[in-house]
């Protein structure tokens, strides 16, 4: 059996079996959403899958419905005036991402790989990369989002937050994402498990430096915030 069959019964298996785990919570989060900020529960978002394909990424909603529309559109920075009160606390608790089980489940995205990106977002990749990202299964995490998890906290230092996007962290974050696709090995996926996990415990902690032998070296601009 090749290992993209096998990291896809292991993606089905994991997320049959979380989204078992995490069905309470959900049934508590769902009636708080309805009743609280807009009244949404679910955020759909086209995103760049496997071979290019576009998927609708799901959430829970954290934000003004018409934020894309709003301040810095697809961007979210530290203390987004768009984020719902109740959708900080989903937010900072990566309660809001677990929906995206189901996207897993029906195969839309592994439980790890590189972060779907909005096509938007996907074009400031270089093109190579592009290429070679596109050839996997996007993930519920992964390096890039382990490494970027105070995202929102370095944008809010940039003076022109998309370009700072754009020209700085999507090109560093591809080679991060590259990365993890050539050095995938059912190993690697577990520790992207783990260090989620971790990291979620540990918001601060720098561990994955040390788990993840050899990642690219970050550039003058982020190596402060990394």
């Amino acid at each position: 059996m090749e290992k993209i069959d096998m990291t896809r019964l292991v993606d089905m298996a994991l997320s049959a079996i979380f989204i078992s785990w995490v069905l309470p919570l959900w049934i508590i989060v769902i009636p708080i959403l309805r009743l609280t900020g807009e009244g949404e529960v679910f955020y759909r978002q086209p995103r760049v899958g496997k071979n290019g394909k576009l998927f609708n990424l799901l959430k829970f909603a954290t934000m003004l419905k018409n934020s894309p529309n709003l301040g810095t559109g697809e961007l979210t920075v530290h203390n987004d005036p768009r984020v719902l009160p109740v959708g900080r606390f989903l937010r900072k608790s990566k309660i809001n991402e677990l929906p995206q089980l189901i996207n897993v489940l029906i195969g839309d995205m592994s439980i790890a790989g590189p972060r779907p990106q909005t096509p938007r977002c996907f074009a400031a990749f270089p093109p190579a990369m592009q290429d070679r990202i596109k050839q996997v299964r996007p993930g519920l995490s992964g390096i890039g989002s382990i490494i970027f998890r105070g995202e929102e906290k370095i944008l809010e230092h940039a003076a022109n937050p998309e370009a700072f996007y754009d020209q700085v962290i999507m090109p560093y974050k591809g080679e991060i994402e590259q990365w993890y696709i050539q050095n995938h090995t059912m190993k690697n996926y577990f520790l992207v498990i783990i260090t989620t996990i971790w990291i979620i415990l540990f918001p601060k902690s720098k561990i994955a430096w040390k788990w993840f032998k050899g990642l690219p070296s970050p550039p003058a601009e982020l190596a402060p915030y990394l």
